[in-house]
């Protein structure tokens, strides 16, 4: 959001204090945490933490000390996870920040301290206050800590219909400070983590409750309160997703291999690159490149010369493996037709892609337009993004497979067992089963006038 723009549902800056709201989610009570005043004029940059330099908590003891201030802290806690995927093998955390009134701020090394069920019994109960929570929920968990109470200041600011919902564009929004970003892609790997380092990490929390005061109070005034809390909710029921079938399909650039035996190039190569990642702790793109695989299965190189001359083979760590990339290509070459990879196959459970509705089967195709646009149509009208309101997978699988009939409550008990909030059936269901409603109504009156035609 650009400077002297105002955030919907309320004037920008400051973050307002909570008041209390009796019959409302638990997170719209309590006392406003204390936080620099808020800038008179247009955005300032906020530069070094409040209350100095954190605490940086790289020994056993130095957990439990940090743990027992938190627990007496006071209000939500603040948390971030930084990880280091593009430098090592898998999104695990490296840093955990955490902030409470009343206890400051804290910057965990999970790598000295891999074990935090001791934070998470200490907080059971808390509010955590996260940014893009989804993100940062399943490395947490794998560290021992999973909050059970929740307020996801993204999440809030697509509810809100904030243009942009990064932190730091939330922060100058709402607050009216500027946060550096520019050490958002370091190797948080490294060890020691210098100081420019942890102090950028310590302002990730900083304001963060205080965001999440300022958001909370515009969803009430906007009437979303309820509509956050179910979100929030449906973020920590997620389930983990299960292990992706074919997860070399994701290379990038792999709609440029038009043959069977170049998929199956890309399908071997991504395995072996796999396991070397794996073995060496590595991101896979710093062992061999996507654009590697690619163009080695568009060339099918036949031997090392060939295969050394295409791009993405050259760099260093490429050459380190080079015979086990050969090997690899020559698997691909010596498989039978029967054993080759064929195209992307949609989920067994769901419904073809989009792009191919209009071809298969028109009718659904006039379906799914009405029903975006009907979304489109109430997204605008209560400032949120349409994929917010009713989640796309949700609008394919009505749209591709609508109950019959389509009446409110059907259409409703379709979205809510495809996984739409209460507040989001709440909205569309009526208007979704009107739209579908006058869709058979029209190919009705067409199978009729075609008919008269007929018999004339």
């Amino acid at each position: 959001m650009t400077d002297g723009t105002r955030a919907p549902g309320g004037d920008r800056p400051g973050a307002p204090g909570r008041a209390a709201h009796p019959g409302g989610p638990a997170w719209l009570d309590g006392a406003r945490s204390e936080g620099p005043a808020p800038p008179a004029e247009g955005p300032v940059p906020l530069l070094e933490p409040r209350d100095g330099p954190a605490t940086l908590v790289a020994s056993v003891p130095d957990l439990d000390r940090s743990v027992a201030a938190l627990a007496a802290g006071r209000g939500p806690v603040a948390v971030d996870a930084e990880r280091a995927s593009g430098f090592r093998y898998g999104h695990r955390a490296f840093l955990v920040q955490l902030r409470r009134e009343g206890a400051g701020t804290m910057l965990i090394d999970p790598m000295a301290c891999p074990n935090l069920t001791g934070l998470d019994e200490a907080l059971t109960g808390t509010e955590v206050v996260l940014h893009a929570a989804s993100q940062d929920l399943p490395c947490l968990a794998e560290l021992g800590f999973r909050p059970r109470a929740l307020f996801d200041t993204e999440l809030a600011g697509r509810l809100l219909g904030f243009p942009r919902v990064g932190l730091g564009a939330l922060v100058e929004s709402v607050l009216g400070w500027t946060l550096e970003k520019g050490h958002a892609a370091a190797d948080w790997s490294v060890r020691p983590l210098p100081a420019e380092l942890l102090r950028y990490a310590a302002l990730d929390v900083e304001l963060l409750v205080e965001l999440r005061d300022a958001l909370a109070a515009q969803l009430a005034a906007q009437g979303k309160a309820e509509w956050a809390e179910q979100e929030f909710g449906a973020v920590l029921a997620a389930k983990p997703p299960g292990p992706r079938a074919d997860p070399w399909r994701r290379t990038s650039g792999i709609h440029r291999v038009h043959s069977r035996r170049g998929l199956a190039i890309v399908r071997e190569l991504w395995q072996e690159r796999d396991k070397i990642a794996r073995r060496r702790d590595l991101s896979p793109g710093r062992v061999l490149p996507d654009t590697a695989l690619v163009e080695a299965a568009r060339a099918l190189p036949g031997s090392q010369a060939d295969l050394a001359d295409l791009p993405g083979f050259q760099g260093r760590g490429a050459r380190r493996h080079a015979s086990a990339w050969l090997r690899a290509v020559r698997r691909a070459r010596g498989q039978a037709d029967a054993e080759l990879p064929g195209p992307a196959m949609p989920p067994p459970d769901g419904p073809p892609p989009t792009h191919r509705w209009q071809e298969r089967d028109p009718v659904a195709a006039n379906r799914l337009a009405a029903v975006r646009t009907v979304v489109a149509a109430l997204a605008d009208e209560h400032t949120l993004p349409a994929e917010n309101l009713l989640p796309p997978d949700v609008v394919r699988r009505l749209a591709w497979q609508p109950p019959e009939p389509a009446g409110p409550a059907e259409v409703a008990a379709d979205l809510a067992s495809h996984g739409a909030r209460p507040w989001q059936v709440a909205l569309t269901a009526l208007p979704i089963s009107r739209a579908l409603g006058r869709l058979a109504e029209k190919a009705g009156a067409g199978e009729t006038a075609t008919a008269e035609a007929a018999d004339t």
